[in-house]
């Protein structure tokens, strides 16, 4: 079993946890099972977890978190709910882990969501962005989101792509960071 490249959920709470200055406010845009949430609980004050799955939101409701606000709408509405700065947005696209695999993450509203992150990102705040690639709308998704991440002003934010380069379709993490 390989430590580094096994799991690039693992290596996004790593990054995360080690980089991030203030544990005020994170931002979960896709709950999914839950795994990020749960992850981003245990460090920051608060946090808002968006998901437009009702059997999702429900899931996790059972767990009671109190720091874990939960949004059932799309992340494409993260301005018009969220209104604070945040220390962190975290994003896990494609399809529920076990849920129906015709329901993914959209390319536009994903971008639309990314956009509006990082207006509300703090300063030395962090992105974390997994992006599965073997289905057609995650190809797409990735596609858009790295040439979105490549025309970033550089004295803004700086942009680093983690990749497995010797696995067909293995997902990747891609690092925003905010100056």
């Amino acid at each position: 079993m390989f430590n580094y490249t096994a799991d690039i959920s693992v290596l996004s709470h790593n990054i995360i946890k080690d980089n991030i200055k203030n544990f005020d406010i994170a931002i979960d845009a896709t709950l999914g099972n839950g795994k990020d949430t749960d992850f981003l609980s245990k460090y920051f004050k608060t946090v808002y977890s968006f998901e437009i799955q009702h059997m999702a939101i429900e899931n996790y409701k059972n767990k009671e978190i109190q720091n874990v606000h939960l949004i059932e709408e799309s992340h494409e509405l993260i301005d018009n709910i969220i209104k604070d700065s945040v220390d962190c947005i975290m994003y896990n696209l494609g399809y529920l882990p076990g849920g129906d695999k015709n329901i993914t993450t959209n390319c536009k509203s994903t971008l639309i969501s990314i956009k509006k992150g990082l207006e509300l990102l703090k300063s030395q705040g962090i992105m974390a962005i997994s992006m599965y690639s073997g289905h057609e709308e995650g190809k797409k998704e990735k596609e858009e989101i790295l040439k979105y991440a490549s025309s970033l002003d550089k004295l803004l934010y700086g942009s680093m792509l983690h990749e497995t380069l010797n696995r067909n379709n293995a997902p990747s993490l891609l690092i925003i960071e905010k100056k």
